[in-house]
C-alpha cells in the first residue's frame, strides 16, 4: 500500500536527460566546463574571509533575542542600503528572512488562501511553481514579449486576472533575460494593481548588477506609493554570500495597508523566528564587504558578456541583456534546445541550460552563466563557437 503524502508534491522528481548525461560523464571522469555556475563562492572571487569570520563571531550572538521582524540594528542597515539607492525605507517596514525563498513563503501565506493565484512572468527562474505549490497556491504565468528587448505588457497580465488573483510577481531585473522594469511599465502595473486590489512582489536580488545606466529604469520599488508592494533581496546576491542565509522583505505602498500588512507579517515571522543571530549582527560589515564582491562580479560578468558576444556567429545572437548574471543565446531552430544542450555536453564537454528550463515560450535559446572565471569562460565560449560554426557547415577558424 502506497503511503499518502501531501498533494503539495505533484511534480515528478526524475532527473532530466541533461542531468543524466552530466552525471554519467562526471562518473566517467570527464572534465566539463560548467557555463551554468550560479554560486559566486565557487567562481573564484576574492572574499575577506577573515573579516567575515570576525563579524560572525560577534559575542552579542550568544544572547537569544527573539525579534520577529529581525534585530533593529540589522533592519536599520537594510534601510541604509536602500537609502544609498535613493529609496527611503522605514526599518519598521523591513522583515528579515532566511532567504528570498522563505520571503516568498511568508508572502504567499500573507496574501493567499489555498487555491488562490499568483501571476508570475515567463520566461523566468523556475522556482515559483514549487514555492507556491508548497503553500497550496496556484501560479499563473504571463508572457514577457520580446521586441528589441524584453518588455512587461500589462495587458497580458490583465487578460489573466481572475477573481482568485492576489498578486503579481515582477523580477527586476529578470532572471535569466536580464531585463529591468521600466518606470513607464511600473506606472501601468501600479494602476492595474490598485484597480484590482492586487499586491506587487518585486524580486530585486540582481538589481545591483546593471551593465549600463538607464534613466528609464525603475531600479527598485522600495518606498513607492500606491498599491501594496513587497520588495525582496538578500545577501545571496547583494554580498555574494548565499551560505549565510539572510534575506529581507521591504514593504511599500499606501500607509494604512502597509501597516496592516506589516502587522500580519510580524505574526507570520514570529511563528518561525528563522534568521540566525550571527548573520544579523554581522550584517553591517557584510553589506560593506559586499560592495567589493559586487564590484568583482559586475566586472567579471561584463567582461564575459563581451567574450560571449564575440563567440556568436551570423546564425546565432546574444540577446540584449541589461544586468544580472546570465545571458541568453538564440540559436537556429534546426533541432530542439535540449538536443543543443546535450550535443554541446557530448561533443565539447560544455554544460549550458536550454531555454525551456526557464519557460521560454518558443525554441531555441541557450542560457549561459557569466560568473565562471575568465580562463574557463573563454575556453567554454571557444567551444560554443566551434559548435555554432559546425552547425552552420563551416569548419573551425
Amino acid at each position: 500500500m502506497d503511503f499518502m503524502f501531501s498533494s503539495r508534491f505533484p511534480w515528478r522528481a526524475e532527473p532530466n536527460a541533461l542531468s543524466r548525461s552530466l552525471t554519467e560523464m562526471q562518473a566517467a571522469g570527464a572534465a566539463v566546463i560548467d557555463l551554468t555556475e550560479s554560486n559566486p563562492t565557487r567562481a573564484g572571487f576574492s572574499y575577506r574571509w577573515d573579516e567575515i569570520a570576525a563579524a560572525l563571531g560577534d559575542p552579542r550572538s550568544a544572547v537569544y533575542e527573539p525579534s520577529p521582524a529581525g534585530l533593529l540594528e540589522a533592519r536599520r542597515q537594510v534601510a541604509a542600503y536602500y537609502a544609498a539607492r535613493g529609496a527611503a525605507v522605514d526599518p519598521a517596514d523591513i522583515f528579515l528572512t532566511a532567504s528570498t525563498s522563505e520571503a516568498y513563503s511568508y508572502l504567499f501565506k500573507l496574501l493567499c488562501d489555498p487555491g488562490d493565484e499568483i501571476l508570475v512572468p515567463a520566461p523566468s527562474y523556475p522556482l515559483f511553481e514549487h514555492l507556491a505549490g508548497l503553500e497550496a497556491v496556484r501560479t499563473v504565468t504571463y508572457p514577457l514579449p520580446f521586441d528589441h528587448g524584453w518588455l512587461l505588457d500589462v495587458e497580458e497580465i490583465r487578460a489573466r486576472l481572475t477573481p482568485r488573483s492576489r498578486a503579481v510577481v515582477v523580477v527586476n531585473p529578470n532572471n535569466p533575460t536580464g531585463a529591468y522594469l521600466k518606470a513607464a511599465e511600473w506606472r501601468e502595473l501600479s494602476a492595474l494593481c490598485q484597480r484590482h486590489g492586487l499586491a506587487a512582489i518585486s524580486d530585486e536580488v540582481f538589481s545591483d548588477f546593471a551593465f549600463e545606466p538607464d534613466p528609464q529604469r525603475q531600479t527598485t520599488l522600495a518606498a513607492t506609493e500606491g498599491p501594496l508592494v513587497f520588495v525582496l533581496s538578500g545577501l545571496s546576491k547583494v554580498a555574494g554570500l548565499p551560505q549565510l542565509k539572510l534575506g529581507w522583505i521591504a514593504v511599500a505602498g499606501a500607509h494604512d495597508v502597509r501597516r496592516q500588512a506589516a502587522a500580519r507579517l510580524e505574526w507570520i515571522a514570529d511563528t518561525f523566528l528563522s534568521v540566525a543571530a550571527p548573520a544579523q549582527w554581522a550584517l553591517p560589515r557584510l553589506l560593506t564587504l559586499g560592495a567589493e564582491v559586487r564590484g568583482q562580479i559586475l566586472a567579471r560578468t561584463a567582461r564575459n558578456l563581451e567574450r560571449l558576444r564575440a563567440a556568436a556567429t551570423p546564425e546565432t545572437r546574444v540577446l540584449p541583456v541589461e544586468g544580472g548574471w546570465y545571458a541568453t543565446v538564440q540559436v537556429p531552430r534546426i533541432r530542439p534546445e535540449e538536443d543543443w544542450a546535450l550535443g554541446l555536453l557530448a561533443r565539447h564537454r560544455v554544460l549550458v541550460q536550454p531555454g525551456f528550463f526557464y519557460d521560454f515560450p518558443a525554441e531555441a535559446f541557450l542560457i549561459i552563466s557569466l560568473l565562471p572565471p575568465p580562463e574557463l569562460f573563454d575556453e567554454g565560449a571557444r567551444r560554443l563557437r566551434m559548435e555554432f560554426l559546425a552547425t552552420a557547415g563551416r569548419g573551425p577558424e
